[in-house]
């Protein structure tokens, strides 16, 4: 089983910027990967997902245009690359590991996701 581990969370003004980045052990070219984020008091959503072979993305309509996610597999690293922070991204940010078909990828579906990091929390101030 995969074991993810993310970094490079902190504090940033509203507007700022910050990459956030999911280191992957084993097998990392089997794995597609995504990034869901918990505010305090909610459920866990969606942000990006990127596959394992053809490298499509997807991205949740929150960070559509801000967000940016890309997988380097020589280094079997996902990063997500975050322009134009606002307060509302404030979240503990998870990155997950699935393996199922490539024609049955979603990468919004959380159930999809069999191995998670421990995540990183980013606060935006305003």
């Amino acid at each position: 089983q995969a074991q993810l581990v993310e970094s490079g969370g902190g504090l940033v003004q509203a507007g700022g910027s910050l990459r956030l980045s999911c280191a992957v052990s084993l097998a990392f070219n089997m794995f597609h990967v995504g990034w869901f984020r918990q505010g305090p008091g909610k459920e866990r959503y969606f942000v990006a997902g990127v596959s394992r072979n053809s490298g499509r993305t997807a991205y949740a309509d929150s960070v559509k245009g801000r967000f940016t996610i890309s997988r380097d597999n020589t280094t079997n690293t996902v990063t997500l690359q975050m322009n134009n922070l606002k307060p509302e991204d404030t979240a503990v940010y998870y990155c997950a590991a699935s393996r199922v078909r490539d024609t049955n990828y979603d990468p919004s579906e959380i159930t999809q996701y069999v191995a998670w990091g421990p995540g990183t929390q980013l606060t935006v101030s305003s």
